[in-house]
């Protein structure tokens, strides 16, 4: 691409080459702009292209002034504003490209410059992951290049003489951003913006309608990773608790609320309090961001994770929820026991939401729950024996484990247990739990993640969208609240070997699988722990970690203070190591002063007064009134010396006087 960029006339080379890094620059944004203003900005870029290439003329005033108003009229159309974080980015992409449009002089390249370097600070206003970073390198490399080559005025330099000034002062200005980005006090979150994008991410939510998970797993993308100290627990204990599901509308199941009591009071459940047994697990997870209040933790875990940005509290429903959503990556501590007991152990103390179905809905699943009540063979075997009637059910009544088992009607419930006989965890749960409250058995459906695979490059425990599942719990007399999942009945491996339901893949992974499956499985590990690295050291950098630096380094009691005494000292002993560096490079730099320190050196150890400011010529001259004829090669070498620097018609070159200093006899 160089060589053919350096075919040109140099204002053409020089004007696509800065046209390929805007390009650049704005491509990981297309996915956040408008339609029209990706179209926009890539038909500017390609019209002024061509204007350089065949030397046309720019166009005039007028044609700038109506795309401007087209863009600002384009924009407030579709984002309501001319203010705000997406209209800016908006904006300043379509200015970019138009101002490329005015490109004749340094000083608009200039502009265009610093416009381009901005615009690619706000790609990290969507996206702060490691490909992002690393495309926004390549782009800082391409600006810099760019703006030492219009430094260059003269003749056509090379666009590799350029590339390596400015890779060269991006290797000499890392170390002090390095040092910047550990000291300089952070913003939470990171670039201390607005986090509405938020909105178009997959997840969890506080409600499910029938298949709703089931499109969560065609979603590949990471929930969180998890890092256990010791051995993790089996992977069937690894249930992540999210968001608990209690009331249902025949559709649609939401989240439990407080009950009006009278005119002036709610009935709010107690908050959860867990009995736990035997060991605790510990471990640290790295959610990411999903714009959702709660805290994924395992079953259970009875003690708030440690999480210093968020005030964190315990729904009665034993699931632990933050007080402002996570619009960035956390990081939290917790301690877990998979074995726990909770929930009231007598009936009247259940809360009656928990047996509540719509009147008009599921009537064969209702019919069957009566049924099942009623046998004479299960009749005073109490609610554990019911529950295992209905599992056996599942597990003899050719019941299919599916990711698309097609659209459920009004009657899911009754669509499972009678016509389909298919469905993913939702559709399997939610059938569940209604055949529970039909048999008069408290009963509720838990969402959350349950599994993971363990990333052998780095030791990180990978959950995923596609991990997401739904469970039921029911009420037990004298054990309270016992989880039960439906779906191991019909489908063992989902929970105990974790025979996951892969959606389909593209082209070229699928391709890679089919051809090496261990070299795919290899590739993918390997960049998810490079990702995983950027996110715990880079991204997860947060204040408290700053201050634990100060600790490490021997402050007791770190503050912002100390930070700044640190910075400072950093950046005064930095200052003096440049100095001593720039005098030090001075002297090893050049030939001439080297050797003629060497030369001062023997003089004074000689018996004979210097100073750092004596010349050549009158060392020769007390060579020679010291030494007589004996210091008279001396006394000639260094005239050559000072010839050779200051009068090069008749001066040798270097190699020959250190050949001639060696060979002098030395006066003694």
């Amino acid at each position: 691409m160089l060589s053919r960029l350096e075919s040109l006339p140099r204002d053409s080379r020089d004007t696509l080459f800065l046209l390929l890094v805007i390009g650049w620059v704005v491509l990981p944004q297309v996915g956040n702009l408008p339609w029209w203003c990706s179209l926009l900005a890539a038909a500017v870029l390609v019209w002024r292209g061509w204007l350089a290439v065949a030397s046309r003329p720019l166009p005039g005033k007028w044609w700038l002034l109506a795309l401007l108003a087209t863009t600002l009229v384009a924009t407030l159309a579709t984002h309501r504003t001319l203010l705000g974080r997406d209209a800016g980015v908006t904006l300043i992409v379509v200015l970019l490209a138009l101002k490329t449009l005015e490109l004749r002089a340094r000083r608009d390249a200039f502009v265009i410059f610093f416009l381009g370097f901005f615009t690619m600070l706000t790609n990290f206003f969507f996206s702060q992951s490691l490909a992002v970073a690393a495309a926004m390198l390549v782009a800082l490399l391409g600006l810099l290049t760019a703006l030492v080559n219009a430094h260059m005025p003269a003749g056509k330099p090379p666009l590799a003489q350029a590339a390596r000034t400015a890779a060269w002062m991006t290797l000499l200005g890392a170390p002090i951003m390095a040092v910047l980005f550990v000291l300089f006090p952070r913003l939470a979150p990171l670039w201390g913006i607005p986090s509405d994008a938020m909105t178009g991410r997959t997840g969890l939510s506080s409600s499910m309608q029938v298949g709703a998970i089931a499109s969560l797993a065609l979603d590949d993308a990471i929930a969180m990773r998890v890092r256990f100290e010791g051995a993790p627990p089996p992977q069937s204990d690894l249930y992540f608790r999210g968001p608990v599901l209690s009331t249902f509308d025949g559709r649609e199941w939401r989240a439990l609320q407080p009950r009006l009591r009278s005119r002036s009071s709610f009935v709010v459940p107690e908050p959860a309090r867990p009995e736990v047994f035997g060991p605790p697990v510990r471990y640290e997870v790295t959610l990411e961001p999903n714009n959702r209040p709660w805290l994924l933790v395992l079953d259970a875990a009875p003690k708030p994770p440690a999480v210093a940005q968020f005030d964190v509290t315990m729904t009665s429903e034993l699931q632990w929820v933050a007080n402002r959503p996570v619009t960035d990556l956390l990081r939290y501590r917790a301690e877990s026991y998979p074995a726990f007991r909770y929930g009231p152990r007598d009936g009247p103390a259940v809360a009656p939401q928990y047996l509540e179905l719509p009147d008009g809905f599921n009537p064969r699943t209702l019919a069957l729950g009566r049924a099942l009540r009623n046998d004479p063979a299960l009749a005073g075997a109490g609610g554990a024996a019911l529950v295992q009637a209905a599992l056996n059910r599942l597990r003899t009544g050719n019941y299919q484990y599916t990711l698309d088992p097609g659209v459920f009607g009004a009657h899911s419930a009754d669509e499972f247990w009678f016509d389909r006989k298919q469905g993913f965890c939702e559709h399997i749960t939610s059938a569940f739990v209604v055949l529970m409250r039909a048999m008069d058995i408290p009963a509720r459906i838990v969402t959350g993640y349950q599994g993971g695979e363990r990333n052998p490059v780095d030791g990180f425990w990978v959950v995923r969208q596609s991990d997401a599942h739904a469970w039921a719990e029911v009420w037990l007399r004298d054990r309270g609240w016992v989880r039960v999942d439906p779906t191991s009945a019909v489908a063992p491996g989902r929970t105990g070997t974790l025979q996951r339901l892969q959606a389909p893949r593209g082209a070229f992974a699928a391709g890679l699988s089919a051809v090496s499956p261990g070299l795919a499985a290899g590739l993918r590990s390997a960049w998810e722990a490079l990702n995983n690295g950027w996110n715990q050291w880079v991204l997860n950098y947060t204040q408290s970690k700053q201050l634990d630096l100060l600790r490490g380094l021997g402050f007791t009691s770190p503050s912002w203070e100390d930070l700044s005494y640190v910075l400072l000292a950093l950046v005064v002993l930095t200052a003096l190591a440049g100095a001593g560096w720039t005098l030090w490079d001075r002297r090893q730099h050049d030939p001439w002063l080297r050797l003629l320190d060497q030369v001062r050196s023997r003089l004074r150890a000689a018996g004979i007064e210097l100073t750092a400011a004596t010349p050549p010529r009158r060392m020769a001259a007390l060579v020679t009134a010291r030494f007589g004829d004996r210091g008279q090669p001396l006394a000639d070498w260094l005239i050559d010396l000072e010839a050779q620097r200051y009068d090069r018609t008749r001066g040798a070159g270097m190699a020959p006087l250190r050949r001639k200093f060696r060979q002098i006899a030395w006066p003694g």
